[in-house]
């Protein structure tokens, strides 16, 4: 482990360089304990942690407190925390509608694996994903581990617009673009699933920690599921099937 600056208002720990469970668990804890001190009345000055796949940013601010006053507190956190349980985080159920115009890119990434497109949705939806951390854009979840007959490198030519909700791979891992934006992954899904609204007490609706295994729906069943949602018929928050 080792704690590096990041401006005069933030540090950083890190615990690793690899894309691993084992690390994503030990960043999950320390977070934990750190919300747990904050709520407290422990780490004044403390205003934002931020996990990724092997490290956690703290972001203070410098009028009320400063590295060398926040590091030891946040050391003794580490002394007095085990690394979370693999299996902690909610769990989720996402329904995705696989192929077609929501998924353009299934059938080269399942000729590639030597799949059937059917083969290929059915490994897919077959993984509990980690949620390693969000990124890239507000609640855009990046979610390990994909099976290894499905990993493909990003794309040599991004596309200029991926559609909102669109469920993607690239490497050993998978998506969900919350928005419409630029992107490099192959897309091979589509699901409804609003992953940050503002106006939520918890603007994301996944975290760090958290756990999604998909469900495959067809297209109808999509449609319905997205009229649901605009019409306040369906709360996104149904789908998370555990604590």
């Amino acid at each position: 482990m080792r704690i590096l600056d990041l401006g005069d208002t933030a540090f950083t720990i890190e615990f690793g360089d690899t894309i691993d469970p084992a690390l994503q668990a030990q960043v999950a804890a320390l977070d934990a304990a750190l919300a747990a001190a904050q709520a407290a009345g422990r780490l004044p000055g403390l205003i934002e942690t931020v996990p990724t796949f092997r490290s956690l940013t703290l972001i203070y601010d410098p009028l009320q407190t400063r590295r060398a006053t926040l590091e030891p507190l946040v050391r003794a956190c580490l002394d007095s925390t085990a690394p979370a349980p693999a299996a902690s985080g909610r769990r989720w159920r996402l329904p995705a509608c696989y192929g077609g115009a929501h998924g353009p890119d299934l059938a080269a990434v399942a000729a590639h694996a030597g799949l059937t497109a059917e083969a290929l949705v059915d490994r897919h939806t077959g993984t509990e994903y980690v949620v390693y951390m969000l990124g890239f854009l507000p609640g855009f979840p990046f979610m390990g581990d994909v099976a290894e007959a499905l990993r493909r490198p990003r794309r040599d030519e991004p596309r200029v617009r991926v559609p909102a909700g669109s469920v993607a791979l690239a490497n050993g891992l998978t998506a969900i673009y919350p928005w419409e934006s630029p992107g490099g992954w192959h897309l091979i899904g589509r699901c409804p699933a609003p992953l940050f609204d503002p106006s939520r007490a918890a603007p994301a609706l996944l975290a760090a920690g958290d756990r999604v295994r998909f469900t495959p729906v067809d297209a109808d069943t999509l449609a319905d599921l997205e009229a649901d949602l605009a019409h306040g018929r369906l709360d996104p928050a149904d789908w998370q099937v555990g604590p």
